[in-house]
């Protein structure tokens, strides 16, 4: 039997289309590699076409079990990786498979309400939507340009009477609120965040313990202010890369609302938990030390993250950033570092603490860069007066105490000691409490004695 010439082109045909088709699957198979070690935070695979920031899937062929990992650093022939969430099961037949893409989070207002993890995955599944159309945004993103941004105009209401009377922040206004352990930072936070009048809070709980994050959701925000929250959550006991995304992912979630025109509040806490996790990244990654252990690419990390936050072309970010000093923080580099990046400085008092004045903030230590910007004339005399009564007291209260101070040699001195206990009752403030800053001016004036 013979094959006619037709039957033979009709075969060679469907061998070379089948060749084809086999050619088209391996060339569209994604690149793989290979785990090859892993040390302490850090994993090494010998992977090829990978890049900075890349995203990798970790796949254990035996097990079926998956994880990702970011890239963070490239040696030799090597890609060095950070996993992101538990690689417990994983082996060294694991392979690598790099996704083309950087870590994105799923995004939109149903975050409203709800506490998620580093990842942008909802902790709180109460209320959390089946089906919803969300955009993604990258959690590494530029800031806006110097010269599309809003000028800073209006200040913003934070609730406290020591911030908004006598350091008052504007909308779009960086600041740092520095202090010791124990002397009350978060629960400063917390207050503030009751107490502001921004269209929607951002609050990064970076390394924070596990209890505090319920505490925080059940017991720190009433109905009104959780249904404009958003919690990102990251506590102590996640990898360090999760910690460090816990702070870009709430940076992200502020600027989708900032896109929409909207006042957003972003409350980080702290920063310095941040910077110790991305100290543990950059060294378990083969970076020398410099600055007191602190690998140099933390004090370029810093401002990148720092810059997004402020003005944008329509709504803005205000970003409260608290910071863990070490001593008088004269010797921490962070706590050194914020200081020049940011725009104002909140200092907080062990001594104040101590004594049971809360919030315990240090008002002649304290300074609001941007608030000559947007405090009229008249609340900035006041202020300024204020401060000086303070000043003045705290120079003649050594004479106080042993009883040496005589009346009538100084009319300042006089009069800060006639006046230091309603200053001290302004100061001081109970979490319940909640003032407009109608009410903190009024009651400036009526310290100073010039009525309404």
């Amino acid at each position: 039997m013979t094959t006619s010439n037709l039957d033979i082109d009709q075969r060679l045909s469907g061998i070379v289309s089948g060749l084809r088709d086999k050619l088209d699957v391996e060339v569209a198979r994604p690149a793989r590699g290979r785990l090859r070690k892993v040390a302490g935070v850090v994993i090494h695979a010998a992977v090829e076409e990978v890049r900075l920031g890349e995203i990798c899937e970790l796949i254990d062929p035996r097990t079926g079990q998956r994880a990702k990992a970011e890239v963070v650093g490239i040696s030799d022939d090597e890609a060095v990786l950070v996993p992101l969430g538990d690689v417990a099961g994983l082996s060294s037949l694991t392979e690598v498979v790099p996704t083309g893409s950087d870590l994105r989070v799923a995004i939109g207002t149903h975050l409203l309400g709800h506490v998620i993890d580093a990842l942008g995955e909802p902790l709180d599944m109460d209320g959390w939507p089946r089906e919803v159309v969300r955009d993604t945004y990258p959690v590494h993103a530029y800031p806006p340009s110097p010269l599309t941004r809003g000028l800073i105009t209006e200040p913003i209401q934070l609730g406290i009477r020591a911030l908004d009377g006598l350091l008052t922040c504007a909308r779009g206004q960086r600041v740092g609120i520095f202090g010791e352990p124990g002397v009350g930072k978060s629960m400063l936070l917390a207050d503030i965040v009751r107490g502001t009048d921004a269209d929607v809070v951002v609050v990064a709980l970076v390394g924070e313990r596990g209890r505090e994050v319920r505490e925080f959701v059940e017991y720190q925000l009433d109905p009104d202010g959780r249904s404009r929250t958003v919690v990102v959550a990251a506590t102590s006991d996640r990898p360090a890369i999760e910690r460090v995304k816990a702070a870009y992912v709430a940076t992200t979630i502020a600027e989708y609302f900032r896109d929409r025109g909207k006042h957003v509040l972003l409350v980080m806490d702290n920063i310095t938990r941040f910077a110790r996790a991305q100290r543990e990244i950059g060294l378990a990654s083969g970076e020398p030390p410099t600055r007191r252990g602190f690998p140099s690419s933390l004090f370029a990390t810093l401002p990148r993250l720092l810059e997004r936050s402020g003005p944008g072309e329509r709504g803005s970010i205000t970003g409260l950033y608290s910071v863990l000093l070490e001593g008088d923080g004269t010797l921490d580099p962070v706590a050194e570092e914020l200081q020049a990046l940011l725009d104002g400085h909140v200092f907080l008092s062990r001594e104040l603490a101590q004594r049971d004045h809360f919030p315990a903030i240090d008002v002649l230590r304290s300074r609001s860069r941007l608030m000559k910007t947007v405090a009229t004339q008249q609340h900035l005399a006041d202020a300024a007066r204020i401060r000086e009564l303070l000043a003045r007291h705290a120079d003649v209260e050594l004479l106080l105490r042993v009883g040496e101070y005589e009346k009538g040699a100084d009319p300042l001195a006089d009069e800060a000691v006639s006046k230091i206990d309603g200053i001290n009752t302004f100061l001081r403030q109970a979490s319940t409490e909640r003032e407009t800053m109608d009410r903190t001016h009024r009651h400036m004036r009526e310290i100073l004695g010039e009525g309404t």
